[in-house]
């Protein structure tokens, strides 16, 4: 374990895996060291790392008429600019292809949290590295529950909520329900009425010009939302597989199945024993199409969509990680067009 250069560069740190902070398991990698003891050791060299660096920053504070605003990843970070337009300026800390489980902060980030009025996260367990982060950032305006803290799954209904006994061993388990909520543009419809709310309550200068923007996103999404349905009414009740389970959410709005993985466990790379039994599976069931996304191997995917005559389709988690996705909206637009491309051409 290190602390490394002030720049903008990942720091030298272990990467944390498990859910010890949750309760659901330890995965020491220093000998003699907790995992706790490394969270803390994380955040302390990521507060002064983030101390060094931002005394180059300092002038680059914004203007006292914007209000700065921090979130965890790419579609909450397009949601508050959605929302609050140049009433805000935003930092996202996970860069679109990146995997938003696992993540080493930069002292950037720290920096940025440092001097954020507003925090915006997925809550529950997605993003492991957010506590330390906050400890390191020894800001109280967005300590969990104050005023700058913006839980995004709150009033948020869950899927998978997993059994009482779940454990590591079945791979990456989330202990409170599968946390891609925001994958289903009517959770995501949940999340922008209350981050407005946030935001107006932040900004009371500008409380009207963003309750008004905020309803006519909603009005927009509304009417995308039954143009997506009315698209996969052909493809109702169709199987489908994934690598990784990120997709009940779409898959439940869309009126699809996926009901197979080509991960054994969840975050477990298939092997090729397992990858045998799922081409055995579509070709029984005459399953053609497999969703991807980024940051998993293309490889395993393509190998099974040509041995079953099938089709990947690459899909994303969040805006930005693929071309002309760069608003919530345009990024549904995106999923959409693309699973039900894939799904049609799998019917000639």
């Amino acid at each position: 374990m290190r602390c490394s250069s002030p720049r903008g560069d990942a720091i030298g740190l272990p990467p944390a895996r498990d859910g010890t902070e949750f309760g659901v398991g330890q995965r020491g990698e220093d000998k003699g060291m907790t995992t706790r003891q490394q969270w803390r050791l994380r955040a302390a060299c990521l507060l002064w790392l983030g101390i060094i660096a931002g005394l180059a920053l300092l002038p680059a504070a914004a203007s006292a008429k914007t209000l700065r605003v921090v979130a965890t990843h790419a579609m909450f970070g397009a949601l508050a600019r959605e929302l609050g337009e140049n009433a805000v300026e935003v930092h996202v800390i996970v860069p679109p292809q990146r995997d938003i489980h696992f993540l080493e902060p930069r002292p950037s980030d720290v920096l940025k949290l440092a001097r954020a009025q507003l925090f915006i996260h997925s809550g529950l367990d997605l993003e492991l590295w957010r506590g330390p982060l906050v400890e390191a950032a020894r800001n109280r305006l967005v300590f969990p529950g104050a005023a700058g803290d913006f839980d995004a799954a709150v009033g948020v209904p869950l899927l998978d909520p997993p059994s009482r006994d779940a454990s590591r061993a079945e791979g990456d388990v989330h202990i409170f329900g599968n946390p891609h909520y925001w994958l289903d543009p009517e959770n995501l419809r949940i999340v922008a009425r209350r981050l407005a709310e946030k935001l107006a309550t932040l900004l009371p200068e500008r409380a009207a010009q963003i309750t008004a923007t905020a309803q006519r996103f909603d009005a927009a999404l509304r009417e995308r939302i039954g143009a997506w349905r009315a698209r996969f009414a052909p493809y109702a009740g169709q199987e489908i597989v994934a690598y990784h389970n990120s997709w009940p959410y779409l898959a439940q709005f869309l009126g699809v199945r996926i009901t197979l993985f080509l991960e054994p466990k969840p975050g477990i790379p298939p092997s090729g024993k397992h990858l045998a039994t799922i081409v055995g599976l579509m070709r029984s069931r005459n399953l053609r199409v497999i969703i991807n996304e980024p940051p998993y191997p293309t490889q395993p995917a393509e190998v099974v969509a040509q041995r079953v005559g099938g089709r990947v389709v690459l899909l994303a988690q969040v805006p930005g990680a693929l071309p002309q996705t760069d608003t919530p909206v345009s990024f549904f637009e995106v999923l959409v067009g693309r699973l039900a491309t894939a799904l049609g051409q799998g019917r000639g």
